[in-house]
């Protein structure tokens, strides 16, 4: 059997990635578009980084694919991504596999959320649906 710290030290070969306190520079830069792959419950009781699009993890394939029934714009928009989970383990396989699907520019920070808090960075509640 794969153990998931093997898959995820795998793709972090292949990805680029950096802690939370070094993509804090990226934060309302033109251009950058974090991506919180974490699951609604999570947004509700732990915030978000303002400004993120919120793509659920068991979604991500099908917004990414512009021939998808699901594709969303904000993968097409040619921007840097930096994706982000609570520890930087969903984030790192959902950066590999943007990146296998052709998605470029990808990064992800490997400590998470979670550091990125504890590093001082911004906080913003879950926006409302429109």
């Amino acid at each position: 059997m794969k153990r998931i710290k093997d898959m995820v030290a795998e793709a972090n070969e292949v990805v680029s990635h950096a802690a939370a306190s070094d993509m804090m520079a990226l934060h309302s830069q033109e251009g950058v578009t974090f991506v919180d792959l974490r699951d609604p419950r999570e947004l509700e009781r732990d915030g978000m980084i303002p400004g993120a699009f919120h793509c659920p993890r068991g979604m991500l394939e099908f917004w990414i694919d512009p021939e998808s029934p699901y594709a969303k714009p904000q993968f097409q928009s040619g921007d840097r991504f930096v994706f982000y989970c609570a520890s930087g383990w969903r984030s790192a396989l959902s950066a590999r596999a943007a990146q296998e699907m052709g998605l470029e520019n990808v990064w992800h920070i490997n400590d998470g959320f979670s550091a990125w808090k504890k590093a001082g960075g911004p906080v913003g509640d879950k926006p409302e649906k429109s």
